[in-house]
């Protein structure tokens, strides 16, 4: 595999002084150019968007680029900048801000109820969507989404689907999709495992190292086509922990990473393992798909999500995970890169203010919040919530008004 231009070391960045909430992390934002193959980054840089820091993180000395531990080899970006945030609350209760400059230019402005789909259609060339809460629920396509989806490729819009669900691969998603006759490319669908494979991918993590994964089986699909070694997952399901007196856990020091990811089998054992790696394998890397606080696989429910995880593995281990799913523009990047998409001509399309919403917001994007999954109207109006979306309607399908529009606006 032959990579072309300069080889930049990888600075990896301590921060130590990071507010104590359940699940905070570092979010990711390479700003280089991605070639066609998403496993073989370019060198060739284009704008440089400063990363979403506040004034004072900025200035901080803990931005100084000094190493610990082992010395990964030199990245494969022509320059990749790491940002400190704090990571979202799923409770109104909590006003949280993922990102000083997103929500601080929201302050005094309220999303506006979308009564003119046709005007926001015509306004932008590319649309990225959540999948749970705004495509399907509970495994349903919800209402009118086929019909949204027909309409908008019928006027030429490039469309994205971006999940932080990582318990699928983009090829499982992709199939399920196109069950519902969506017609959903494999290279239009995106989940939170791909993002992790490709950021170990743009640090080039070792060949000689292996992840060690919480997760289902789309993670290690995801990592399989990145060529990336691995264990754990769904092979240690069964696994129990042994409190025995003089019991000891041996552990793979070969482990450079554990990626913590959504996992309806966690258990003590993988807890254990994991924690074992980063406190005792120098370097090691903590990588977290996203910090969800609440799923609604049901449709009826909220139910603990990744946070819980990745919350037992920082909380034990006082170390801070790389964030690389929503909101962390680190997707956005990627997508902008590799299809030529201008920030400004993209409508994020989301249920979660926290996740989806902020990504649109961090990313420079029009946001448009859908009330069918996570959010709902009394907490995007509640005097606590400081995350504004530009506009909010009922459901995707309510965009079903804009199709009196017959010109595409993009080939």
């Amino acid at each position: 595999m032959m990579v072309h231009g300069s080889r930049f070391q990888l600075v990896r960045v301590l921060y130590q002084s990071v507010q104590s909430i359940m699940c905070a992390g570092r979010v990711i934002s390479p700003r280089a150019g991605f070639a066609t193959n998403p496993f073989i980054p370019t060198a060739s840089a284009t704008t440089d968007k400063p990363c979403l820091l506040s004034s004072a993180l900025r200035s901080s000395s803990l931005l100084s680029p000094q190493l610990n531990g082992p010395t990964f080899p030199s990245s494969k970006f022509s320059s990749l900048k790491l940002c400190t945030v704090v990571a979202p609350r799923y409770s109104s209760r909590n006003s949280v801000r993922m990102s000083v400059d997103a929500t601080e230019s929201n302050a005094g402005k309220q999303a506006l109820l979308l009564t003119d789909a046709a005007q926001l259609i015509s306004s932008v060339e590319t649309f990225i969507f959540d999948c749970d809460g705004v495509i399907w629920n509970s495994g349903e396509l919800l209402e009118g989404v086929k019909e949204t989806i027909d309409m908008l490729r019928s006027l030429g819009k490039r469309l994205y689907f971006l999940t932080n669900n990582s318990t699928k691969s983009r090829r499982q998603y992709a199939e399920r999709a196109n069950k519902f006759g969506l017609g959903v490319r494999d290279d239009e669908i995106f989940s939170s495992g791909f993002a992790a494979a490709l950021y170990l991918k743009t640090i080039n993590f070792p060949a000689n190292k292996k992840v060690y994964m919480i997760s289902e089986s789309g993670l290690s699909e995801e990592l399989d086509q990145a060529g990336i070694s691995y264990i754990g997952g769904p092979e240690d399901d069964d696994k129990k922990a042994d409190f025995t007196p003089g019991a000891y856990l041996h552990h793979d020091h070969d482990v450079g990473a554990v990626v913590v990811a959504f996992d309806r089998s966690v258990s003590y054992y993988k807890m254990q393992y994991a924690a074992l790696c980063l406190r005792e394998n120098p370097g090691c890397l903590f990588i977290a798909t996203n910090c969800d606080e609440v799923i609604i696989p049901t449709g009826v429910q909220g139910l603990p999500g990744e946070a819980a995880m990745v919350g037992a593995i920082k909380g034990t281990t006082k170390k801070q995970p790389i964030v690389v799913g929503k909101p962390s523009t680190f997707m956005m990047d990627y997508l902008c890169e590799r299809f030529n998409i201008k920030r400004e001509q993209i409508c994020m399309v989301g249920d979660n203010l926290e996740t989806d919403i902020l990504f649109g917001k961090n990313g420079g994007c029009k946001t448009l919040l859908v009330l069918t999954g996570v959010t709902d109207l009394k907490t995007l109006h509640s005097p606590e919530n400081s995350i504004q979306p530009d506009y909010y309607t009922n459901q995707l399908s309510d965009l079903l008004v804009g199709s009196k529009l017959q010109t595409p606006t993009h080939q």
